[in-house]
């Protein structure tokens, strides 16, 4: 067997290794086992899931192997990502389990950990937890019969998390915003629409019907264009594009052009600077954000900490310099003095809200960046061959990078979730960014798709 987990959690094809029934059974017993023995004094699991047909069976699985170590379940059903981080802290879990693959295809799945404080595990627990499978050291392991624990479906769960989503925009009214809602067919096809609608929204509701394997199909926030002409057509002031577990969003201003993430953690930045509220006057992102926010919050005074692609290396990084405003340029958006990961329907509620307090479009509002030519090119690999050990590669990026200068870079690397090979081309430039992406795509396939 091979190792469990990527960068994000444990995910893959379902029903082929890791995610099959019977890993999830052996990832159920190893997190009763690393959790009883952390002394949380809670031996509760909190479990939610996107609406992946899957899921059914990945639950169920996880269930049997929790209650057989003598945890009690509390299955909340399909509910966001940052909804289960939110509710294993306030219901007093040991840990929260999210069963989900994001924005992936319905035919993937994975399953996402949290601690007791609703942060995605550290890397030595997940270590722990994989040495346990892999090693076989939990096989045979069971708790006596009278110590069997107790799975029970929680009802209030989704009340709980509308109040907590309300209440980081400390229930402001949102009235007299128009907007359209594309949920993905995903884990907030349900609650999503309720908690806009509850603050004044008039919604216009999108992907909002999952059948098991429309999660993410032409809909969400990797493919906010979905929404772009509905939004025109129907006099919206904005498109909202949440991803399947609703831990990201897009956004689409009122003439549908697209908004990524990039332009709403800066605004946002800008908005928290004015107001005072900035912690450590400083951002976190990743290094696929695009230069023109760098020069936009270098010009506004603002520093950028900048980290390894994934949402958990942002984290990381705002916790290790306490700091509240990050995220991703692909729309996972962290606000850490309310939530513990991207949250797409509280950034969302936050881009509103900034919306009415300054009476200005999202057009007004994201236009204080100038975004720099940029070309995301994604290729399907054979293997992933470490880069350092490839030198055509290494030769077609120093060329790349020696002609681009200072007005541009690359970012070439694999995937932490796929086999897939990520390449990333920016400068002021469009000609060369054109240049430069044929060219290092030519040599990636040449080189590892055979």
């Amino acid at each position: 067997m091979g190792k469990l987990f990527g960068t994000d959690g444990i995910r893959g094809r379902a029903n082929n290794y890791p995610i099959t029934p019977e890993i999830a059974l052996q990832v159920g017993k190893a997190i009763a086992h690393v959790f009883r023995g952390q002394g949380t004094g809670s031996s509760k699991v909190v479990i939610g899931k996107d609406t992946r047909l899957s899921g059914y069976m990945l639950e169920t699985a996880l269930t049997s192997g929790l209650v057989s170590m003598g945890m009690d379940v509390l299955e909340i059903g399909p509910m966001p990502t940052p909804a289960i981080a939110h509710l294993t802290r306030s219901m007093g879990a040991a840990c929260g389990i999210m069963i989900t693959a994001s924005h992936n295809p319905s035919d993937d799945n994975g399953i996402k950990i949290f601690s007791s404080d609703g942060f995605k595990l550290p890397d030595e627990v997940e270590n722990e937890i994989e040495d346990l499978i892999l090693g076989g050291k939990i096989d045979s392991a069971h708790v006596e019969p009278g110590k069997i624990g107790k799975a029970y479906r929680i009802d209030d769960a989704r009340g709980r998390y509308i109040e907590f989503a309300k209440s980081s925009i400390k229930n402001k009214s949102l009235k007299g915003i128009k907007a359209v809602l594309d949920c993905a067919n995903g884990a907030g096809y349900y609650i999503a629409p309720l908690i806009f609608k509850e603050l004044g929204v008039e919604v216009i509701k999108v992907a909002t019907e999952p059948d098991g394997y429309n999660i993410n199909h032409n809909c969400g926030a990797t493919c906010p264009q979905s929404i772009s002409k509905m939004v025109v057509e129907t006099g919206a002031d904005v498109g909202i594009s949440l991803d399947g577990d609703a831990d990201r969003v897009i956004f689409c201003d009122s003439k549908g052009n697209v908004v990524n993430g990039d332009r709403i953690i800066g605004m946002c930045a800008l908005d928290f600077k004015k107001t005072g509220k900035l912690a450590g006057n400083s951002i976190a992102i990743t290094s696929m954000s695009n230069l023109g926010l760098h020069k936009a919050m270098q010009k506004a005074g603002i520093n950028v900490e900048i980290t390894a692609v994934g949402d958990r290396y942002v984290i990381e990084r705002m916790k290790e310099k306490d700091l509240n405003v990050g995220g991703e340029q692909s729309g996972h958006v962290i606000f850490m003095d309310y939530a513990t990961t991207g949250d797409g329907i509280i950034t969302a509620l936050h881009v509103l809200k900034l919306m009415v307090e300054q009476k200005q479009p999202l057009t007004e509002l994201a236009a204080f960046m100038n975004e720099f030519p940029q070309k995301h090119t994604n290729i399907n690999v054979s293997k992933k061959v470490p880069i350092e050990e490839l030198p055509s590669l290494q030769k077609v990026i120093s060329e790349a990078e020696a002609e681009m200068g200072d007005n541009g870079r690359t970012v070439v690397r694999y995937s932490g979730t796929e086999n897939k090979l990520r390449i990333l081309v920016e400068a002021g430039d469009g000609a060369l960014v054109d240049k430069w992406s044929e060219n290092i795509a030519a040599v990636v396939r040449k080189e590892l798709c055979k």
